[in-house]
């Protein structure tokens, strides 16, 4: 059995130490090293990381006998939207295909339901197989967005929805 946690600004850098277990495994085939490392750097480090806490984002782990395995971060009425956003969602590979993913959504859909909003949404690079996991629990592809990150990067995405 998982167990979900909130985290705190003092426990970021469980965040910080997944994010780089897992981005390599989760994009090395979409992205240049060039732009891996600058996307860690630039939304990883722990000032980074408070800033997005500080900012709204609600960040929980997910853990199997006390170790973290996975993060999520979601906001509740993400610009005003009545829509919660789920900013980051991420398992270690050993644990993915066996229902954390699924534990996490599932757990942002609940913290939406009882804020009353319309749904989630997120943003998946067009490339990552996270697609069809998010199809399959019911998110649609509402628009394609492409955003310039700095460095002469961008990131290339889907938009993806799920209405309750």
């Amino acid at each position: 059995m998982f167990l979900i946690s909130d985290i705190t600004k003092e426990q970021l850098k469980v965040v910080q130490n997944l994010a780089y277990q897992i981005w390599p495994v989760a994009y090395g085939e979409i992205l240049s090293n060039e732009q891996l490392s600058y996307m860690l750097k630039r939304f990883y480090s722990l000032e980074a990381l408070e800033g997005q806490l500080n900012g709204g984002q609600q960040f929980v782990q997910i853990s199997d006998q006390n170790q973290p395995i996975g993060f999520l971060a979601y906001e509740v009425n993400c610009d005003n939207t009545n829509m919660t956003k789920v900013h980051k969602i991420y398992v270690l590979k050993a644990y993915q295909g066996k229902g954390v993913g699924k534990e996490l959504i599932d757990f942002a859909t609940s913290k939406a339901k009882q804020n009353e909003q319309k749904g989630l949404f997120l943003n998946v690079n067009k490339y990552n197989k996270a697609r069809f996991f998010y199809e399959k629990l019911g998110f649609s592809i509402v628009k394609e967005e492409v955003i310039d990150i700095g460095n002469t990067f961008v990131m290339d995405d889907y938009v993806m929805m799920l209405k309750f």
